[in-house]
């Protein structure tokens, strides 16, 4: 007999995010009205947060598969073969709407559940990465209309963001090596906070969620379970925000590293014991998920008895426990007989071991309470047969959700831009990341060989071979909201093309898709033009996606963040010795310009490209224009070259050239060196100056190399049919740049490498 607890109705429906049409589909799956327990359970897991109901259609295009590709999308992690026998195991996910809500809590939580996402699977997490965005953190041309009260708010949430990040990956052990952040107006009231995490296992060593073995027991395994968290999935994450958003802070989970450690070191070593069938991270939707989602995958039931559950609070009901996100949780199945070798190893790092139930044969999930049932419902119809919907999309000509501006103006010929320069090197997008970076631990376990600042990626060694591991993030709101499709195909060329320049050949990727709410049309245009590029910058650059999160209802009182899908691109580099910095090495080295892509263009071309730019919004506070063009042939060509340049130790350095032009990217590999400067020449063309020295174009990257190896350097560039121009030398003096015979910017290297590193950290403590 089903408890029936609290009646239920449409109305109850669509209190708990279910429309009529899904309400109607669970009773004819039931074939009875469900209890309130049962409309919980089907609520979050029919969420968009956990379902994907919105995005699964589309994102069937992404290439999923590939030569080194041994899990793709569909299990807590994608898994690729770096060779010798050993897997990197990897994944991005957001943690938005907490971080707004609490963002020192939900920033921390989510570093916690998406290592969890890696050790699930068997695999040692070596690495986390992050990518955020915040609303504008200063006074400026960049920011908008943004008020002092607001900018304050924004310089709080970084402040917690930052410090959430830093407590859990710090206390647990795991270095953060990288990363990137961004500011917008449109990410004031919704901060996006996407977590990476990287773990290496032996291949024959891996886990997957799926239950196995009729009579198997189910294990509950961790923290004790609480009332935070409860309905995270389906209201915090699968709504857009309201004004009563900050009353959802019991909607946010409280994390505990120091007990993940512990969860980690025990799932690891009872894994090892061969006692293990299957584990799931209880993350999203809580017991509801894990145990759901292993019955599905395995084809089997299960059946759990909530009174065995342990609990920090007394008097929870059926419908608390099984919806609770209370952190540091696994849900695992162990071999019948070995149950005792299970619970030794999770006495002895002090945590709760509870059988609390049994695989099935019947396919469905039963919830006891006391032996009474709460809910019974068929596993695969609950994790797999949510609804799927094919939202309208808005055609291309859609206009934009906000005006787009006049298109940036030029200087005059002979212009001197230093002051400009200044300010962009000030800009918090520009700006040196230290603040953040010093609060994090990049170097615990000792096999980070390049850190935050050191690359355009970080490199991880594999102490057990020669190879390293690159890894980058990368994403750009502004060009997803100007052009989608090429803003995104920009975005997985530039990580690409990042790993690259550290050495690594890039060989998978994840990615974080960042949208608004999907039920309006604008918004899945975005999303489908979004998928397209990424799907085709994937196949042309041979990088499959393994996994990933998508994150809709990124709005706040009914205005929407910019289209920003993050990706997250791994490379494997055959030496870790051969790894590249950014930073300029000696004195006289010359300093090429790689590039791949055109150089010719006309000046309102350059104009509408410039518009889009990091400099046309921190210098004019223009958001207009397009990105610009994309050859995905040349950048592939430059990545091939930069990888074979790296092997052979022809190149010194290198850095590509992305946000601030090629000023800036010449600037930072000064900044990144020991008081090294640039004497620097760029030619004489009739592209404007503004384009030329701030112009974000890619396939281009600055590299600099002795004397000795400068032939060899060019010899390499024309076999990948680049061009390879000598545009200036290291030096110890002032930075200078000339264009077309003037001096366009000149000043003290310390000067700039002050206003650089020290703006961000003075911005973000209101600081003058």
């Amino acid at each position: 007999m089903i408890a029936t607890e609290i009646k239920v109705t449409a109305q109850t429906a669509a209190e708990h995010g279910l429309t009529a049409e899904e309400y109607a589909r669970i009773r004819k799956i039931l074939g009875r009205e469900p209890n309130i327990t049962e409309l919980g359970i089907f609520s979050v897991m029919w969420s968009e947060h956990c379902s994907y109901k919105s995005s699964r259609v589309h994102l069937k295009k992404l290439p999923t598969t590939g030569a080194r590709v041994v899990q793709g999308p569909g299990e807590n992690a994608g898994v690729v073969d770096i060779g010798d026998g050993i897997v990197a195991v990897f994944k991005i996910e957001s943690h938005n709407h907490p971080s707004f809500v609490e963002p020192f809590q939900g920033a921390a939580t989510g570093v916690g559940g998406i290592l969890r996402d890696i050790f699930t699977m068997g695999a040692r997490p070596i690495a986390v990465l992050d990518s955020l965005r915040f609303g504008p953190i200063t006074k400026g041309p960049g920011a908008g209309s943004a008020t002092a009260e607001e900018i304050e708010g924004n310089r709080r949430i970084l402040d917690g963001v930052v410090r959430g990040i830093g407590f859990y990956g710090n206390c647990f052990g795991v270095p953060t090596v990288g990363g990137e952040v961004g500011f917008e107006p449109c990410y004031a009231a919704n901060p996006l906070v996407n977590a990476l995490a990287l773990g290496v296992a032996r291949k024959g060593e891996l886990f997957f969620a799926r239950a196995r073995g009729a009579g198997n027991p189910v294990i509950y395994v961790g923290a004790k379970t609480g009332r935070d968290g409860i309905h995270g999935a389906s209201l915090l994450a699968s709504a857009e925000f309201s004004e009563e958003s900050q009353q959802k802070r019991p909607n946010v989970q409280v994390g505990d590293p120091f007990m993940e450690k512990l969860l980690l070191e025990a799932c690891l070593e009872a894994m090892h014991t061969g006692a293990v069938v299957a584990i799931q991270d209880m993350g999203a939707a809580g017991l509801t998920s894990s145990s759901a989602e292993m019955s599905s995958r395995g084809g089997m039931g299960i059946e759990i008895d909530l009174a065995r559950v342990p609990q920090r609070e007394t008097g929870m009901t059926p419908y608390e426990i099984m919806l609770s996100e209370s952190q540091e949780r696994m849900l695992l199945v162990a071999q019948r007989g070995r149950e005792r070798e299970v619970f030794s190893v999770f006495e002895k790092w002090g945590l709760d071991a509870v059988e609390i139930g049994r695989v099935t044969e019947d396919g469905n999930l039963r919830v006891l309470d006391h032996a009474s049932v709460a809910a019974e419902i068929p596993a695969h119809a609950l994790a797999e047969e949510g609804p799927r919907y094919e939202r309208l999309v808005a055609p291309a000509s859609a206009a934009h959700a906000e005006p787009r501006g006049a298109l940036v103006g030029f200087s005059g010929h002979g212009a001197n831009l230093t002051d400009n320069f200044e300010q962009l090197l000030a800009s918090p997008a520009i700006a040196s990341k230290a603040w953040i970076s010093q609060q994090y631990d990049s170097m615990v376990r000792t096999n980070t060989r390049m850190g935050p600042g050191a690359g355009d990626a970080a490199v991880l060694r594999l102490k057990e071979t020669k190879r390293g591991l690159a890894l980058a993030t990368d994403g750009n709101g502004r060009w997803c909201y100007l052009a989608p499709r090429l803003g995104a195909m920009h975005a997985v060329a530039e990580a690409a093309r990042n790993v690259a320049c550290a050495g690594a050949h890039p060989v998978a990727a994840t990615n974080c898709l960042n949208f608004g709410n999907p039920e309006k049309p604008e918004v899945m245009r975005q999303f489908v033009e979004a998928i397209d590029g990424i799907a085709e910058a994937c196949r042309a650059l041979d990088v499959p996606i393994t996994g990933g999160n998508v994150s809709f209802y990124n709005e706040t009182l009914g205005k929407a963040i910019y289209p920003t899908p993050v990706l997250g691109v791994l490379g494997v580099i055959e030496d870790a010795e051969c790894a590249l910095g950014s930073a300029f090495r000696n004195e006289d080295d010359a300093i090429l310009l790689l590039d791949a892509g055109r150089s010719a263009k006309s000046k309102d071309e350059a104009r509408r490209e410039l518009s889009s730019s990091e400099y046309a919004k921190a210098i004019h506070g223009i958001v207009a224009g397009a990105p610009p063009a994309i050859d995905l042939a040349a950048e592939k060509r430059l990545i091939e070259c930069l990888v074979k340049m790296a092997g052979e130790r022809t190149i010194l350095s290198a850095h590509d050239v992305s946000e601030g032009g090629i000023a800036v990217t010449i600037a930072e590999s000064c900044f990144a060196s020991e008081g090294l400067s640039a004497e620097v020449d760029l030619g004489a063309a009739e592209e404007p100056t503004e384009s030329a020295l701030f112009g974000e174009r890619g396939a281009r990257a600055i590299v600099s190399v002795s004397s000795a190896s400068l032939a060899r350097a060019c010899e390499l560039a024309a076999q990948y049919k680049l061009e390879a121009r000598a545009i200036g030398k290291v030096t110890r003096g002032d930075f200078r740049i000339q264009y077309n015979g003037a001096s366009v910017i000149q000043g003290s290297v310390d000067s700039f490498r002050r206003t650089w590193s020290e703006s961000l950290g003075k911005a973000i403590e209101g600081a003058s």
